[in-house]
């Protein structure tokens, strides 16, 4: 188990990073804080802004039933799938035993797993990569571009990226977004964003072509880069994927928070 202030800090980023993005996506998006649970449901094509995680520390196993029997329910009525998001160290021992079994009771099934990662490693050099030029994105083709980059690298289709970029004034403005350009065509993206103090990196990803260049970690670099120049923060959070989780290290970040995503089971 690792240090429970770390999931803490893990779970309140996506919390207060999702509430901004799926607000943004939709005014009058479910974003409700029930006990035990931060509702974060855009109800788009988009399947990352449809997000409930559990909140309280110590869950035992009676509780985090309850808590995924409540889930299943949010995400039952609604029209698109999303995930639950679940950071393992904040149940007790007794509840991450039960964890599996539990969630088959309520209808979830497994879906992947992921890890928190943060640092105080900010600010990064400025990054540089023989084959890219980084370009901030600023209008409507750069963030098409940068949607179909994810749906592309997560095995979405393109219209579902779209559905929930597309038109952002808050990612054209005051989110720090960059592509990262080989020969003209974007190739590789990443975003940071502050929330509560922090840089958060956000919606990495690299068409699958491109992928083990480097690519990925030298476009985070420059978005932590421009986002801790314009913030001035020193701490960076994220949540990563199996496949990206390798990146990280490198730029300094440290694992410190697994994960599990659960989908309704078909």
């Amino acid at each position: 188990m690792h240090d429970l202030a770390d999931s803490i800090e893990s779970m309140e980023q996506l919390a207060a990073v999702w509430r901004v993005m799926v607000l943004d996506r939709d005014p009058d998006a479910d974003v409700r804080d029930l006990p035990g649970i931060a509702v974060r449901w855009a109800d788009c094509r988009f399947a990352f802004w449809n997000c409930v995680t559990l909140t309280e520390v110590g869950m035992d196993a009676g509780l985090l039933r309850e808590r995924l029997n409540e889930t299943a329910e949010i995400m039952r009525s609604k029209k698109h799938p999303g995930f639950l998001w679940l950071f393992e160290d904040l149940l007790d021992e007794e509840a991450r035993a039960a964890l599996e079994a539990a969630a088959g009771q309520a209808g979830l099934a497994h879906a992947f797993p992921g890890t928190g990662m943060a640092g105080d490693l900010l600010p990064v050099p400025e990054p540089a990569h023989p084959d890219l030029t980084f370009v901030r994105v600023t209008t409507d083709d750069h963030l098409r571009a940068f949607a179909d980059l994810n749906s592309r690298a997560y095995g979405f289709p393109l219209e579902d990226g779209r559905d929930g970029l597309a038109g952002s004034a808050l990612w054209k403005n005051q989110v720090y977004a960059y592509l990262g350009v080989r020969d003209g065509v974007p190739v590789t993206c990443a975003a940071t964003v502050e929330a509560q103090g922090r840089l958060f990196v956000v919606l990495v990803a690299t068409a699958p072509e491109w992928q083990r260049r480097g690519y990925a970690e030298a476009v985070t670099r420059k978005a932590l880069h421009e986002g801790a120049r314009a913030t001035g923060t020193t701490r960076a959070t994220l949540h990563a994927t199996a496949a990206g989780a390798p990146v990280y290290p490198r730029i300094g970040f440290e694992p410190n928070s697994p994960m599990r995503f659960y989908a309704l089971r078909d």
